[in-house]
């Protein structure tokens, strides 16, 4: 992701309504907000955070039966 002053929020191309979260870059840190509240508040990760997650992601740790 590229850093701006100005968060760049984007979401998932498989988002085929507003019911979806968005991320941005935030300085070094990663936020993540409900993308049907855009002023509501958001949740900041780490870089090493952002990275653990989504490396569990790509590993199906987060998948439900």
């Amino acid at each position: 992701m590229e850093q701006t002053a100005v968060p760049v929020w984007r979401k998932s191309g498989r988002c085929e309504s507003n019911t979806c979260v968005e991320v941005a870059m935030v300085g070094l840190d990663i936020a993540i907000r409900d993308s049907k509240q855009p002023d509501g508040p958001t949740l900041l990760f780490t870089r090493a955070e952002w990275d653990a997650f989504v490396g569990g992601v790509h590993d199906g740790d987060f998948l439900f039966d």
